[in-house]
């Protein structure tokens, strides 16, 4: 299966595994930054030079020397379960993609169709209940996810420990695993371990939040979309999630992690 979502600087300085919807375009900028002096001119998941890729067949086999040899500093980002869904849903579902059509062609229709959600209008720019919708999607995510209909589950809203997972099951390490909620600390401490082209200076690096502005703007608290049904469907979902990456389940305002991540657990844990 080998190493899908893994990046790597083409320096060889240091490996990622992308996690969607978890800072994954500054992550992305900032490697590219380190060996270039400069940013990639859009989107970063849209680069085929420049970053090693492991979609990139010429890429290959660096990244699996490297990983398999851990020869190089390897990390990951990841990110609270209730607010990470939460992303998904005005991005992928409400929002309008950068091509400026909706994502994934014929999706939106079929859940509006077959779970009634709204998603704010041609634009996503009109109101609706976006609790209600929200609710619903989580419902479509849920079926996805156990057992994948209507449709397989997808890299936004599938549990990042799954995604994280892979790269242990096919014979990497972690060094360090990142929360968004503490980005600046926990990129600092991957950047002081590591040895690049370019020094970075994260407290001038710009934020590139690639979903921004696509969809509806969130219009209540995280907690008023999560009902005692809602959480127990993203605890049905991600319970792997807040467990080996300590977030709080038992209270969806609180985005921050509540422990330390044990990388030696979580090699035991998540590659079974």
């Amino acid at each position: 299966m080998g190493f899908p979502g893994t990046w790597m600087t083409e320096s060889e300085s240091v490996v990622y595994r992308v996690v969607p919807k978890c800072a994954c375009s500054t992550i992305g900028q900032i490697m590219f930054y380190s060996d270039h002096g400069r940013f990639f001119d859009g989107d970063i998941h849209d680069a085929t030079a420049g970053l090693h890729k492991w979609a990139q067949d010429a890429s290959k086999p660096r990244i699996e020397t490297n990983v398999k040899g851990h020869a190089t500093y390897a990390f990951t980002c990841v990110r609270n379960p209730y607010t990470r869904i939460l992303s998904s849903f005005f991005d992928k579902i409400c929002g309008i993609q950068r091509n400026g059509k909706r994502y994934r062609g014929n999706l939106v229709p079929k859940l509006m169709f077959e779970y009634g959600i709204e998603v704010g209008g041609e634009d996503g720019k009109e109101e609706f209940d976006q609790i209600k919708s929200f609710r619903r999607f989580l419902l479509f995510a849920r079926d996805t996810i156990r057992w994948r209909r209507p449709m397989d589950p997808d890299i936004h809203w599938s549990a990042a420990s799954g995604h994280v997972s892979t790269f242990i099951v096919n014979g990497g390490r972690y060094d360090k695993v990142i929360w968004t909620e503490r980005f600046n600390d926990g990129m600092q401490d991957v950047l002081d371990a590591v040895e690049t082209p370019h020094a970075v200076d994260l407290a001038s690096i710009p934020r590139f939040n690639e979903s921004e502005g696509h969809g509806p703007k969130r219009a209540h608290p995280v907690e008023e979309y999560f009902d005692d049904l809602s959480m127990h469907l993203v605890y049905e979902i991600y319970k792997r999630d807040f467990e080996a990456f300590k977030y709080d389940f038992e209270n969806p305002a609180n985005k921050m992690p509540i422990g330390e991540i044990d990388l030696d657990e979580l090699h035991a844990k998540l590659g079974d």
